[in-house]
């Protein structure tokens, strides 16, 4: 799965120049937390509702209301925004996205059509991935199982479960609390969770938990 395929789009962008109060409203009218700051149709920036928001006066200030509006009207995006961005092209795969997220602890990355913004990638829109991955809104037998980490697990495992009339709904492996296992998350529908128990014991090294879900 690619990254131009999930992001946002058309996205939201804002110029350096609003104050800072313009972008903020816009931010909550539109629900989004971070938006891409464009000048002459090229990123400058980024901002996020974090940015206004330290930005603006705490709620404890000794100034007036007037005063404040004042100050604020002064406080413009290119005052507050990341300069430094980083970014990614509609053909980058979307685990590479995320991988870039977690590293630099950040919630979102405009996505690049040549030089130009095209969309925006979120922590948001990877959740929503996630949830597919794992089928969270589909009912199944989910399973949590330890797996030998050996050529030929995954094929017999999933050869048995489809042999017994199984479907998957979800698949995902992770890694094992020791170098040689793997982790297995699924989900099947079509079997019951004591024939699936049955099916997978001889071919794993523990079961961890199976239930039926959502």
């Amino acid at each position: 799965m690619l990254v131009g395929k999930r992001m946002k789009y058309p996205v939201i962008t804002v110029p350096p120049d609003m104050p800072i109060v313009e972008a903020l409203n816009l931010m909550k009218r539109e629900r989004i937390r971070r938006t891409p700051v464009v000048k002459d149709g090229k990123l400058v920036g980024i901002i996020s509702d974090k940015d206004l928001l330290n930005a603006s006066p705490s709620p404890a200030t000794s100034l007036s209301v007037w005063e404040m509006n004042y100050l604020l009207s002064k406080i413009l995006v290119k005052d507050v925004m990341t300069k430094k961005v980083l970014t990614v092209g509609e053909d980058t795969p979307i685990e590479e996205a995320a991988r870039i997220m977690a590293d630099n602890k950040i919630g979102g990355l405009p996505v690049m059509r040549g030089e130009h913004v095209a969309g925006i990638i979120t922590e948001t829109d990877l959740f929503k991935i996630f949830l597919e991955l794992m089928g969270a809104r589909e009912m199944g037998v989910r399973v949590t199982a330890v797996i030998p980490d050996a050529v030929g697990t995954l094929a017999g495992l999933t050869g048995a479960i489809a042999g017994a009339s199984g479907d998957f709904v979800a698949f995902g492996q992770f890694s094992g609390d020791e170098s040689d296992t793997r982790l297995l998350t699924f989900k099947i529908k079509g079997l019951e969770s004591d024939q699936v128990k049955e099916i997978i014991t001889p071919l794993v090294r523990s079961i961890v938990d199976v239930r039926t879900s959502p």
